[in-house]
């Protein structure tokens, strides 16, 4: 096997990450994943303003404390932190190299970019894992790509280590599977986990790693004496995470999310096995972000008696006052934070925040700030707000669209300088692209029920896909989830969910993880770059499901 660990999951991540991993016991290859769609955006304004950047420039700054020991311990380094610029990181870690004295092999990963349409000011292919093999065929040490799947970093490896072929879908797929496990890091350790109350430490969780088998399979673990805890629910959790359709949908291989099996293996070790394959798609998923425009905000305090009837007359007073001068939106959103009888101010406090956006910066800046601070003595008794509005910034759009593989020029540059075209997966029959066909399920009569939070029974991970959203839930008993299974219909899922009244729901049955995932278009607006939603990235949608009240069988309490 192979030993695959992960140092980072977004742009920001712990940087004591990576000397983390590498001090924390063996390991092979030591991954990161930097990107986002967020993220794309934040590069692609950064290249705006200096064309040498656009890479994750915090991967520097850990690979300058730790690279004397990558090179010691003899693993390698596989990163997407080249963003919209690899090949400048690229010779930017052979420069850092060269100024500490050591002799580290650098190849990369080209072609993910493609021409920007349109006032797009970043386009980008969703590459595969087989421009990484080139690139540790080629003696790489350290691999950096720009835009590629997430799993990839991981399926590279592994396929390189044992020496798939193109068409090993079955070891793809359970590659991949691994991979999705392992790119969030501690998400997978118990970071973010529902029950994290039950675990003995979760202060600092350590990093995952995966043990990648021949055949694919994949142990999910963790250094020993490090935080958190590998268990088969946080497994699950991180394996629900930012998923749809029962076929996730890859550039190298379609896996079949319901086929996995895991299996304990011992204190902080949980086997994934039995993941199917098929031939991917022939298209590639492209991202594409833009500026759309520019946004303020403010939020105003609320406090003690007549809250709807406060919010009302600010409300009516900031509209008079911008009728006729822009900005092109206004959205208005009451949090009801305060409490009766209250025994702080805070506690009696509710909050009215007002976002607006608009092509023009000048309607959304300084113009819209002096509104609500010229309102100060002149409205609701006791205003006051959370901090002055500031002035005008900037906010993207991503959008997602899909190209014929054949299109995209995936390339390898390889340590030596040499350049190694990438051809498209072999041709082959495609997984679905739907969930396959399930008979209804019957609603069980377990007897007398009570009405307690869905939680009691359920875990849940949720997270954001442009304006989409899922919702994965899993459940702590065969029994649990045979009867939810029934239970669940279209009205009760709109009464669990009333803020997706209207919008399109997918639900997946996943009976081998005692789980369901709910997929809800178009909750996140036009994705996080431009959302004014309170929780932009729908991280805590599952959390906030998890607190309804449902009536569940006592026998299954």
């Amino acid at each position: 096997m192979i030993r695959i660990g992960n140092m980072s999951g977004f742009y920001g991540d712990r940087l004591a990450a990576m000397r983390e991993m590498l001090e924390g016991g063996p390991l092979d290859v030591l991954t990161g994943d930097y990107l986002a769609e967020l993220t794309m955006l934040i590069l692609a304004r950064d290249r705006l303003k200096d064309p040498a950047t656009g890479y994750a420039k915090t991967f520097l700054r850990q690979l300058e404390d730790c690279l004397g020991l990558v090179v010691e311990r003899q693993v390698k380094i596989v990163v997407n932190a080249g963003g919209l610029n690899p090949a400048g990181l690229a010779d930017a870690v052979r420069r850092l190299s060269d100024r500490l004295g050591l002799t580290t092999s650098v190849g990369h990963v080209e072609g993910d970019e493609l021409p920007a349409e349109g006032d797009a000011i970043a386009t980008n292919a969703y590459l595969g894992c087989w421009g990484i093999v080139e690139c540790l065929r080629g003696g790489a040490d350290v691999v950096v790509t720009g835009r590629v799947t997430d799993a990839s970093l991981v399926v590279g490896p592994a396929a390189w280590h044992h020496g798939w072929a193109r068409d090993d879908w079955d070891a793809l797929a359970g590659a991949t599977v691994a991979g999705h496990v392992l790119e969030c890091g501690p998400q997978a350790t118990g970071g973010n986990f529902s029950f994290f109350r039950e675990m003995h430490d979760v202060r600092h969780p350590g990093f995952p790693l995966a043990e990648v088998a021949a055949d694919g399979s994949a142990v999910i673990t963790k250094h020993r004496h490090t935080g958190g805890a590998v268990t088969v629910e946080t497994v699950t959790a991180q394996l629900l995470y930012e998923t749809g359709p029962q076929w996730y949908a890859g550039a190298d291989v379609d896996s079949d999310l319901a086929s996995i099996r895991l299996t304990h293996e011992g204190p902080g070790r949980v086997r994934i096995s039995g993941v199917a394959g098929l031939p991917p798609r022939p298209e590639l998923k492209v991202g594409s972000v833009r500026l759309a425009g520019f946004r303020n905000a403010t939020t105003f305090v609320l406090t003690g008696l007549d809250i709807e009837a406060k919010a009302a007359l600010v409300r009516d007073q900031v509209e008079r006052e911008l009728a006729g001068k822009g900005p092109e939106s206004l959205e208005w959103t009451l949090a009801r934070t305060d409490h009766p009888d209250a025994d702080t101010e805070e506690g009696a406090s509710a909050l009215l925040h007002l976002s607006v956006r608009d092509p023009d910066r000048a309607k959304v800046g300084r113009a819209f700030s002096r509104v609500p601070i010229e309102l100060a003595l002149a409205s609701y008794p006791g205003f006051h707000v959370t901090a002055p509005p500031g002035d005008a910034s900037p906010y993207g759009v991503f959008t997602a669209s899909f190209v014929p593989q054949s299109t995209v020029e995936h390339r390898a540059v390889l340590p030596d300088g040499s350049s190694v075209p990438v051809p498209p997966p072999p041709p082959g029959a495609a997984g679905p692209t739907t969930n396959l066909t399930r008979p209804r399920v019957e609603e069980l009569d377990l007897g007398p029920t009570r009405r307690v939070p869905l939680g009691t029974i359920a875990g849940a991970r949720s997270g954001d896909k442009g304006g989409d959203a899922n919702i994965g839930l899993w459940f702590r008993s065969d029994e649990a989830y045979r009867w939810f299974e029934g239970w669940l219909t279209g009205a009760r899922l709109h009464a669990l969910l009333p803020e997706a009244e209207g919008l399109p729901r997918t639900i997946t049955w996943l009976p081998n993880l005692r789980a369901v995932n709910v997929v809800v278009g178009g909750i996140l607006g036009q994705g996080v770059a431009a959302s004014s939603r309170f929780d932009p990235q729908g991280k805590a949608l599952g959390e906030w499901l998890r607190s309804r009240l449902v009536d569940v069988p006592e026998v299954l309490l």
